[in-house]
């Protein structure tokens, strides 16, 4: 893996420093004594709140394994007799209503493996819901689910989901199911495990192995320890039976709440170490059209491509996963879904990698909003949305002790235009006071072959004293080589943030940050620069009765303001206002109204329309209506419409999905903007279109086409991905992309371009071998 001496001897300096801060912090620890314990509180007696606390956090040994078992979906061992069932609590539609169906589900394990056997009785099996054969897709299907808090940090964890056919579906999970800052889930994560299952009159029966070298954990006095959550979900009633007992109050996805989950403890165990080195072969042709130099027309660039690599994955000890990868290639990950983009800031992209996907939750750093972070690993191999080949990388992550460890570094060929560049990446944060509390800090690289170089590093704490009370506070500073920086303030970004995170009753959250003109996250994602900013939201939410059809009732303001730091001048705010319901069936309904300000300073188009510059306030109104997501026919739609700039925008969106059969899944994407700007004589209507055919023979053979269309830039792109899935680690993909554009002008440029935006087809096999 290539790797410069000067990057070396950069990240060996941030190891140093980081390595001594950690130090330092395991010293604050000792304070912990001196503050509330941070513990379930939610709407109980003090007495009864603290003995469901010590109960949840008494670790229950789980039963090792003494006889045989066959993981055929059968689990009618005299082992599986020998295990009482896991006390079961109806979740959902009512708090601990009687179950309207019998469910067990039972856990064993033995010196390599964690075992969980789930009987899922059901009084009326031709009902039984098994909408999809596809990885990796939640279709309203009938599911057994088990959740893991491995390293038992109370924060992450790992996610294994299998349906009535025996599709699966793994996530990892972080932040403790808590959208502030990001999304929590992440579906792209994959690991090795097996799943088998059977369905009979009595109902659907599952049996899952689950590798302790998936898990990772840590060995303490011969005892492991972590956090479980199991559960039955039944989708045509809407019924979640779930162990442990966590109330729904605690949020939308409180049954996924590791923080909740039971303690349990195994011992006597050792981690596997397996070594998978996965070698793969790429043969494929692409056709690209490219303007020749002063604008003479047009030619095609025809380029056959034949490629090899491998990836090595490994774990030197129990609790720390290293990746390496030479001539990394990502061919086969499905395009991404176009966008409409009505403001004047970039647009934010995901990362479906599965390289960086081994617990990516470790080098999240965010830096104010949803999108805003100081490490976005799509800079890395992409420029402007185009391929950037990586000669190679490795990535190692962990926990050691109570303290989480990411390391990466790559190195890239050079774009067009560009350079070479070597990145890296180091991420320490250590918990203190309670599992809730954290502090640590990040160090970034970007340095190009010809001087170019861009460093970043960043400090945060996030601190739990006192029932559910979170206050968060961040510094970070860059430094780039083509950026003369005034001082620290002028290149760093300050952020602090102050929130109660329940969803019963009351809840807020607050923040400040301050962002200066030269601060360049070379390997992040930040929306805008030079600013303040202040933010508040305040919301009540109401459960209601076992007679009412609402699940939940509530309602929130929030307001924010941008000001620029020149003059504190403002430079957006937004008013809001929301309703919402949600109903016992699933359903969702959501009212939103918003007062916006926007001062612009330099024109910018939305299409063809130019908004200019001067000073908008403008109003609009939201409704948006959800379908349960565990119905065949499901989907959501909104309408959005006001004032706009200075003009108005109308706008609509559609989403439907559709499971025909177990092998065909069908999903529609419809937006539309109506935008009219009367006083200047000005209007444009956008169309964005998408439909997402996915077929599955079974759960190893499966195809998947992806078409859009986005009237805003004329294009309509195609992606086709043949999959064959011999085992885990090792798969056939035949991959099939192809983009046209619908208008041959350019904004009134010549020449006129070919309709052609670019063609490719690929061939890759990749097989895992296990050492």
């Amino acid at each position: 893996v290539a790797f410069t001496t000067s990057t070396s001897r950069g990240i060996w300096s941030a190891i140093v420093v980081l390595y001594k801060l950690n130090r330092a912090l395991f010293g604050l620890t000792l304070l912990g004594a001196l503050t509330v314990p941070a513990g379930d509180v939610h709407a109980q007696p003090l007495d009864e709140a603290a003995a469901r606390e010590a109960a949840r956090t008494t670790p229950i040994p789980l039963t090792r394994l003494t006889g045989s078992i066959t993981i055929d979906g059968v689990p009618d061992e005299a082992a599986w007799e020998a295990v009482d069932p896991l006390p079961l609590t109806t979740f959902q539609p009512i708090f601990k209503a009687p179950a309207s169906q019998r469910t067990e589900i039972r856990l064993l394990y033995d010196d390599e493996y964690v075992y969980v056997a789930g009987r899922m009785y059901d009084s009326d099996p031709a009902n039984v819901r098994t909408n999809t054969l596809y990885r990796d897709v939640y279709s309203g299907d009938d599911i057994m689910a088990v959740i893991f808090d491995s390293f038992n940090d109370y924060e992450t964890g790992l996610w294994f989901v299998v349906n009535p056919a025996g599709a699966r579906n793994d996530m990892a999970l972080a932040n403790d199911a808590e959208f502030a800052g990001g999304q929590p889930m992440n579906p792209d994560w994959n690991s090795h495990w097996d799943a088998e299952t059977t369905v009979t009159d009595e109902g659907w029966f599952a049996e899952l192995r689950i590798p302790f070298s998936t898990l990772k954990f840590q060995v303490v006095d011969d005892e492991v320890v972590m956090g479980l959550i199991a559960y039955r979900f039944i989708p045509r009633l809407n019924e979640r039976q779930m162990y442990p007992e966590i109330p729904p109050d605690w949020g939308g996805f409180s049954f996924a709440k590791v923080s909740r989950s039971q303690r349990v403890s195994l011992s006597g165990v050792r981690q596997p170490r397996p070594v998978y080195v996965t070698p793969y072969g790429l043969g494929g042709y692409s056709q690209i059209p490219l303007e020749r130099e002063g604008g003479a027309g047009w030619i095609t660039d025809r380029d056959p491509t034949s490629e090899v690599g491998v990836d090595l994955k490994f774990a030197p000890t129990t609790n720390l996963t290293v990746d390496l990868s030479m001539n990394t290639d990502f061919a086969q990950v499905e395009a991404d879904q176009q966008q409409i983009n009505l403001t004047r800031f970039p647009l934010f992209f995901p990362e479906k990698r599965q390289f960086f996907q081994e617990r990516s939750s470790t080098f999240d750093f965010g830096t104010g909003g949803f999108l805003n972070r100081l490490f976005h690993s799509r800079r890395i191999g992409l420029d402007s949305g185009d391929r950037v080949r990586i000669y190679g990388g490795g990535r190692a992550v962990g926990r050691i002790g109570s303290t989480d460890v990411g390391f990466l570094s790559m190195q890239t060929a050079a774009p067009v235009g560009g350079s070479s560049e070597n990145v890296g990446v180091l991420r320490l944060s250590q918990q203190v006071f309670n599992p809730n509390s954290a502090i640590g800090g990040m160090v970034t690289s970007r340095l190009g072959d010809h001087g170019e170089d861009n460093i970043a590093y960043g400090l945060d704490g996030l601190f739990r004293f006192w029932g559910d009370e979170y206050v968060g506070v961040k510094w970070a500073q860059t430094f780039d080589e083509a950026t003369d920086e005034e001082s620290a303030l002028s290149s760093g970004l300050f952020l602090a943030t102050w929130e109660r995170r329940r969803d019963a009753g009351w809840s807020y959250s607050t923040a400040y940050s301050r962002v200066g003109a030269d601060y360049r996250p070379g390997l992040g994602f930040q929306l805008r620069r030079d600013y303040s900013s202040g933010f508040g939201d305040l919301q009540y939410t109401s459960y209601r009765d076992d007679d009412s059809p609402f699940r939940n009732l509530g309602a929130g303001v929030n307001t924010e303001h941008f000001f620029r730091n020149e003059d504190q001048s403002a430079e957006s705010r937004s008013y809001a206002a929301r309703l919402t319901a949600e109903f016992k069936g699933g359903a969702n309904i959501r009212l939103f109204g918003r007062a916006l300000f926007e001062s612009i300073e330099d024109a910018f188009t939305i299409s063809d329309l130019q908004i200019p510059e001067g000073n908008f306030w403008f109003h609009e109104a939201q409704l948006r209506f959800e379908l349960p997501r565990s119905r065949q026919v499901r989907g959501d739609v909104g309408l959005v419409g006001g004032s706009f700039y200075d003009g108005s925008r109308i706008g609509f969106s559609f989403n439907p999905t559709w499971n025909a059969s177990k092998h065909v899944e069908l999903m529609g994407g419809y937006e539309l903007n109506r935008l009219d700007f009367s006083d200047r004589g000005q209007e444009a209507t956008s169309h964005l279109v998408r439909l997402r055919v996915q077929l599955a023979l079974d759960t190893r053979l499966s195809l998947s086409t992806f078409a859009q269309y986005n009237s805003l830039t004329e294009l309509s792109s195609f992606n086709a991905r043949f999959r064959y899935h011999f085992r885990e680690g090792t798969d056939l993909w035949l991959v099939y992309n192809e983009g046209r554009f619908a208008s041959l002008e350019r904004a009134g440029l010549d020449p006129l371009r070919p309709a052609l935006a670019g063609r490719s087809f690929m061939i890759k096999y990749s097989h895992a071998l296990i050492l």
